[in-house]
């Protein structure tokens, strides 16, 4: 629960409360989504109450955030959702949020009550949007919840910091003072949630000089160009480049990087070349190393695998897909695989049904059998009385005949 202030009545102040579970299934599963963008592009998360989503339409963002990242003036913020369409809105300094366009947003992408977004800062005044549903879990909260990463990876120390700096926050964890709404005086909104952790997530997406930080990132660096898939001669040239950073080091298994390649190979591109920017090299190399183990999984099954398995592996690689992962040709195999086995599966019952009406036809014909038995029997038992009683007919027709006149 928020606690709000009413302030209607200029004799006394009572209190109200607005409805924010912040334990709530939407909460967590954003709480995940937020944990696993890279640190390096700052972000926070916004639950939606209902003068976000209907009514006045405004939008109100965390102060601090606004104070460390965004214009010291009003300006135009675009707001790019997961089909990466872009929606120009309009910031007011003075009231640190959204006002024009945010309607417009909210319309289109159906935002209710109790959704929460994940606003993350891919560029100077462009934030990348993430949605989670309410009462739905989609393929991408299935996805990450499947792959059950490490989600406290540390931003990368680069020139891009200048670029884009992010604020130092070490302050324990709190709810950001409420903001007035600009169209209703007796209510006072929340601008921003944290989700509960052992660890501030405001201080985890903030910049940080400890040494710790890049003891976490050994081995991941930046790529000074861009290689092209076809460019790739042989296993000894491959590399794993996600956002311009090598993450070779996060995939450390060298079986699994083989394989990977040679999957690669097979479709002639790098399967995870359209990633969503953005996303934790944690969970980029953890969808590589699962996709890895799909088409292993694919490559062994039999005849015999349950096809709840299959469907497993399928909904894992459409999380994979709807975050950018080439892995269609998998699906497609899957898809195959699960035809053939549903088909040979629906001859076998055919077959099944076939041969279970062929018992009955025969239980019903030795039922006849044994009735045309019985009645063979009776007339059997009928012949023999009446054969001796034809032994004893011929004595008396005999006598007749010989009888004196």
């Amino acid at each position: 629960m928020l606690l709000i202030l009413d302030f209607t009545s200029p004799e006394k102040k009572t209190l109200k409360y607005s409805s924010v579970d912040v334990n709530s299934s939407a909460m967590l599963r954003a709480a995940e989504v937020q944990a696993n963008l890279l640190c390096q592009f700052p972000s926070f998360v916004k639950y939606m109450l209902p003068s976000h989503v209907s009514g006045g339409f405004w939008l109100g963002f965390p102060k601090k955030f606004c104070d460390c990242h965004l214009p010291k003036h009003d300006d135009i913020v675009v707001l790019v959702d997961e089909n990466d369409e872009e929606s120009p809105t309009k910031y007011l300094i003075d009231k640190n949020g959204l006002s024009g366009g945010w309607r417009g947003f909210s319309i289109a992408h159906n935002l209710v009550e109790g959704d929460v977004l994940v606003f993350q800062l891919i560029q100077p005044s462009k934030f990348k949007v993430y949605i989670v549903r309410k009462n739905c879990l989609t393929e991408i909260d299935g996805a990450i919840t499947l792959l059950n990463l490490d989600f406290r990876a540390r931003p990368i120390k680069s020139d891009h910091d200048e670029e884009m700096k992010i604020c130092e926050a070490k302050e324990e964890k709190y709810l950001e003072p409420p903001v007035q709404d600009i169209n209703q005086d007796d209510k006072i909104e929340e601008t921003m949630l944290l989700p509960n952790s052992d660890h501030d997530p405001v201080a985890d997406q903030c910049g940080n000089d400890s040494d710790n930080g890049s003891e976490v990132l050994e081995g991941i660096r930046f790529s000074e160009s861009r290689v092209k898939f076809k460019d790739v001669k042989d296993y000894s040239g491959f590399s794993i480049l996600v956002d311009g950073l090598i993450i070779d080091s996060e995939v450390p298994e060298l079986h699994i990087r083989t394989k990977y390649y040679d999957l690669c190979r097979t479709q002639n591109s790098f399967l995870h070349d359209h990633l969503l920017a953005g996303l934790n090299v944690k969970l980029s190399a953890g969808m590589i190393t699962e996709t890895v183990n799909i088409a292993d999984a694919i490559r062994a099954c039999t005849s015999s695998t349950p096809h709840e398995f299959l469907e497993t592996w399928d909904s894992t690689l459409k999380g994979f897909e709807c975050l950018g992962m080439n892995v269609g040709f998998l699906r497609a195999r899957i898809s195959k695989l699960d035809s053939l086995s549903s088909e040979s599966k629906n001859v076998l019952a055919s077959k099944k049904v076939e041969l279970a009406e062929a018992k009955e036809e025969m239980r019903i014909i030795e039922e006849k059998v044994l009735k045309v038995k019985e009645v063979m029997k009776n007339v059997e038992s009928e012949i023999e009385a009446l054969t001796k009683k034809d032994a004893n007919f011929e004595l008396k027709f005999k006598a007749l005949a010989a009888s004196p006149w």
